[in-house]
C-alpha cells in the first residue's frame, strides 16, 4: 500500500501529462471549426469552474488579502495570460517553434526557484540532467527537421507563456499545506475567467448558438473542460503538492513524446530515428535527475 501511496503522483503526474499532450489536437480543431483562442479558454474555464464548484463552495475567500491577490495572480499565470500567449503564438509561429519554447518551461523553473529559494537551489548534476531532457525534446519536436524559421512576435509570446506558467508553479508552492487544491484551483479558474473578459472588449466572444452546437466543438469543448482542466489542474495542483515543483514539473518534457505518438498514430505522421534518439534522452534525463536527487537527500 505504501508503494502505491508513494508512486501515485507520479503515475498521476505521467496521466495528466498524456492528456495535456493531445489538447493542441483538441484545440486546433476548434480553431479550425471557427473559435478563437479567447473562445476556447473562456468556454473551457468555464466548464471547469461549474465543475468544481459543488465540490468547492463554502470557502470563499483566502485568510487575507495577500492570499487573494496571489490567486488572482495564479489565475493570470495559470489561466488567461498563459493560454492567450500560448494560443495566439501557434497563429504567428510554427507549431515546433511554440512547442520548443513553451516546453522549456521546466528549465526557467528551475532556475527561478533557484533565484527565489535558497533551499531549491539547483546542484550540477540535476541540471545537466535538464539540459539533457531539454535537447531530448528539441529531437523530439524537430522530428529530423533542423529548420527552424524565426517568427519573433510569435516565438516571444511562446516564451511568456514560459515563464507565466513557471511563475504559476512558484505560486503553488507557496499555497501548498495553506488551502486545499481544491479551493486553489476553483480561485484559479474563477480569477481566470475574470481577467481573460477585457481582452472581449477587442475580440469579442463568439455567441453563435449553431456553432457551439456542432458535435466537433462541444465534443472537444468538453474533453478541454471537464478532463485537461477540471480533473486534470485539480490533479496537477495535487502532484505539486507532493513532488514539489522541480520534479513535477520535469514532466512537462514528456509532452513532445506524447504529442509526435499520438500524431504518428492518428494521423500517420512519420517518426525519424534522431525523435527516437531524442526520447531517450529525455526519460533519461527525467530518471537521472530524480536519481540525484533521491541520492543528494540520502
Amino acid at each position: 500500500m505504501n508503494v502505491v501511496r508513494n508512486h501515485f503522483p507520479h503515475i498521476l503526474a505521467f496521466v495528466i501529462v498524456v492528456i495535456w499532450g493531445t489538447t493542441f489536437v483538441s484545440t486546433k480543431m476548434l480553431i479550425t471549426a471557427g473559435l478563437k483562442p479567447g473562445d476556447i479558454f473562456f468556454v473551457r474555464f468555464f466548464l471547469a469552474y461549474l465543475c468544481i464548484l459543488p465540490f468547492s463552495y463554502k470557502h470563499l475567500f483566502a485568510a487575507n488579502l495577500k492570499d487573494e491577490a496571489l490567486l488572482m495572480l495564479a489565475g493570470i499565470t495559470g489561466g488567461s495570460l498563459y493560454f492567450l500567449t500560448e494560443n495566439i503564438a501557434l497563429e504567428y509561429s510554427y507549431c515546433s517553434n511554440v512547442s520548443l519554447i513553451v516546453c522549456s518551461t521546466p528549465l526557467i523553473t528551475t532556475f527561478l526557484l533557484g533565484i527565489f529559494y535558497r533551499d531549491e537551489r539547483i546542484r550540477l548534476p540535476q541540471l545537466l540532467c535538464s539540459f539533457v531532457a531539454l535537447a531530448g525534446m528539441a529531437l523530439v519536436v524537430l522530428n529530423g527537421h533542423f529548420v527552424l524559421q524565426l517568427s519573433p512576435v510569435g516565438d516571444m509570446l511562446a516564451l511568456v507563456a514560459a515563464v507565466t506558467w513557471a511563475f504559476y508553479s512558484l505560486l503553488m508552492r507557496t499555497f501548498s499545506g495553506r488551502y486545499s487544491m481544491l479551493f486553489v484551483t476553483r480561485k484559479v479558474f474563477f480569477y481566470g475567467l475574470l481577467t481573460i473578459l477585457p481582452v472581449f472588449c477587442f475580440w469579442p466572444l463568439h455567441t453563435d448558438v449553431a456553432l457551439y452546437a456542432s458535435p466537433l466543438v462541444w465534443g472537444n469543448l468538453l474533453f478541454l473542460g471537464v478532463v485537461a482542466s477540471f480533473l486534470c489542474y485539480f490533479g496537477w495542483n495535487y502532484v505539486m503538492s507532493r513532488l514539489g515543483v522541480v520534479r513535477s514539473t520535469n514532466y512537462i518534457y514528456l509532452n513532445p513524446v506524447v504529442t509526435l505518438i499520438a500524431s504518428h498514430w492518428l494521423l500517420d505522421e512519420r517518426v525519424t530515428p534522431l525523435a527516437v534518439v531524442g526520447m531517450a534522452l529525455i526519460l533519461g534525463g527525467i530518471y537521472f535527475e530524480e536519481y540525484f536527487r533521491k541520492k543528494r537527500m540520502k
